[in-house]
């Protein structure tokens, strides 16, 4: 169990936000969501994009939250982009990004098609979804992807301790997170097997154990879509599951907005932040900023109050590790479609957004990108090739006293760390 300190700053910054959103959560309760609601009766094809987090928070510290977001109502970029109102979008269609976007928007087109034969991305979450293979069938086989299955060799399912059928307990809200991560790893690379490990519960010390079980099983890219507060523990958690040279481990930076999180905050791992993906009449038909809804949703970011800085991370106002490295979609309002039919949040298609999406996308760039060398830690190939990388300059996460930890700018940033992918040379070495 985490023992973090309950008045350093990082707790209480951590239990602030919970606070925050509980507190908006009940209100938005007592009130029957009808601001939501109201606006999309006034006009359907302008509404404004509503979502609910998919986890619940945590309810003691060394939990650890998934950072999905379900849409629930209004008019995403998607529909947008494509003349589709508010009120048209049912469970029966998509109304986010598909594959073909995503490959669009991060310069992946051509790779996606050719690249990813024999490799292995790991989804690391907390406990079962019992759809998790025919969801992801029925994603696959609406975007013309190639059948992924356990009968075919793709697709396997297993608990933290290798097992096919010891299973841990089925979770609704986990299970939309799990169709969120194992879509996102088809949308980028269609011709990678995925593995997906179920911790038996949400704690560190059992997603940390699914994590080393996804590398002994032989995945390369394993990707981490949760987080919870600091802890003066890390490091130990560090060595104990983190520290794998050679693979390339993803971690989502956050969904709360302004403030670092672990085990985005491990120096062995790429920190992923979140942006707010919109097409565009530029060169690249797309364009980003820094993801922020409020003071306490947004893509994560910040200084570590605990975690050493790796030797490739050169900010100077930060003396320990840094938060993010890089960043991909994660705005619900330009969500991504996913497919999901367990409990009673899945309803078939959705959209989601949270730094759970970009965390999966990440993982998957780099299984395109190739095996990483031998000894390597892949977080630091990006530094080394950051002309390979969208720049993202505009937008912040909240408020902060060095205003790069919160703030976008030209070159290194907190929210969008070196910016987002642009083909795969950022994610080779």
């Amino acid at each position: 169990m985490r023992t973090t300190p309950t008045n350093s700053p990082t707790a209480r910054r951590r239990w602030r936000r919970i606070a925050s959103a509980v507190t908006a959560t009940a209100a938005l309760l007592i009130t029957g969501l009808t601001t939501a609601a109201h606006a999309q009766a006034a006009d359907p094809s302008t509404a404004k994009v509503t979502w609910a987090r998919s986890c619940a928070l945590p309810r003691h510290q060394g939990e650890m939250s998934c950072n999905a977001l379900r849409v629930t109502g209004g008019r995403t970029a998607f529909q947008q982009q494509h003349g589709i109102s508010a009120q048209a979008a049912e469970a029966t269609s998509p109304s986010g990004y598909g594959p073909s976007d995503l490959r669009s928007a991060y310069g992946l087109t051509s790779a996606a098609a050719n690249n990813g034969s024999g490799r292995t991305i790991a989804i690391v979450d907390a406990y079962d979804d019992p759809n998790a293979e025919s969801d992801l069938a029925a994603y696959r086989s609406h975007y013309g992807l190639p059948a992924c299955t356990t009968a075919n060799g793709c697709f396997k399912k297993v608990s933290q301790t290798g097992s096919t059928t010891a299973l841990p307990t089925a979770d609704s809200g986990w299970a939309g997170e799990i169709s969120l991560d194992v879509d996102m790893a088809s949308a980028i690379c269609p011709n990678c097997h995925i593995t997906l490990v179920e911790a038996k519960s949400a704690s560190m010390a059992n997603l940390g154990t699914a994590v080393n079980e996804a590398v002994a099983l032989g995945a390369k890219y394993v990707s981490n879509s949760y987080g919870g507060g600091e802890s003066s523990t890390d490091a130990s958690y560090d060595s104990a599951y983190f520290n794998h040279p050679g693979v390339a481990i993803t971690v989502s930076a956050g969904d709360a907005g302004y403030g670092a999180e672990y085990p985005a905050a491990s120096k062995y791992v790429t920190a992923v932040g979140g942006t707010s993906l919109s097409s565009s009449s530029t060169t690249r038909g797309w364009t980003e900023s820094v993801w922020r809804t409020s003071s306490t949703e947004g893509t994560g970011s910040g200084c570590s109050a605990y975690d050493t800085k790796p030797a490739w991370q050169t900010d100077t106002g930060c003396a320990k590790r840094m938060i993010a490295d890089v960043s991909a979609v994660a705005d619900p309002a330009t969500g991504v479609s996913v497919y999901d039919t367990y409990g009673a949040d899945g309803q078939g298609w959705a959209t989601y957004g949270g730094t759970s999406a970009s965390a999966p996308i990440i993982a998957s760039v780099y299984a395109l990108a190739g095996t990483p060398s031998t000894g390597s830690y892949p977080a630091e190939f990006p530094y080394a090739n950051t002309s390979a990388l969208n720049d993202v300059t505009s937008g912040s996460n909240g408020s902060c006293t060095t205003s790069y930890f919160c703030t976008a700018r030209t070159g290194y940033d907190g929210p969008t760390g070196l910016g987002t992918p642009e083909g795969l040379g950022a994610f080779t070495g």
